[in-house]
């Protein structure tokens, strides 16, 4: 299983793949939407964990780019901000969870292991 992080603070990206890998999972981050979509990984992620705020292409505008192109697996918000406005898009738009910083790890990883539905490989 092949969890994706698209946040761009290199601290939160380093973290969030290390708690992933500690987990059982394999981890791939990312620093922008844009990495993200130039790479194979749209293609090979089980569950992506999805920064609101990001440079560029914003997350909300990534999940809908995913949803364009038909590629479907669950998405993970996460964010630094309280805003129910994207909190609601988000969730409309089929995010499975919508997290605030500081993530819970405990929780985040009952979300991933809810979203893939399987234990670690």
């Amino acid at each position: 299983m092949i969890i994706t992080v698209v946040d761009d603070d290199p601290s939160v990206r380093k973290a969030l793949g290390r708690l992933i890998k500690t987990a059982g999972y394999d981890a791939e981050a990312y620093a922008s939407a844009e990495d993200f979509l130039d790479s194979s990984a749209p293609e090979g992620s089980d569950c992506l964990i999805l920064d609101v705020h990001l440079p560029g292409m914003s997350g909300l505008e990534l999940q809908a780019e995913l949803s364009r192109s038909h590629h479907r697996c669950p998405i993970v918000f996460i964010s630094a901000f309280s805003d129910e406005n994207a909190r609601d898009e988000a969730v409309r738009n089929g995010a499975i969870e919508f997290l605030p910083k500081p993530l819970d790890s405990e929780d985040l990883l009952n979300i991933i292991g809810q979203a893939v539905g399987a234990s670690p490989s």
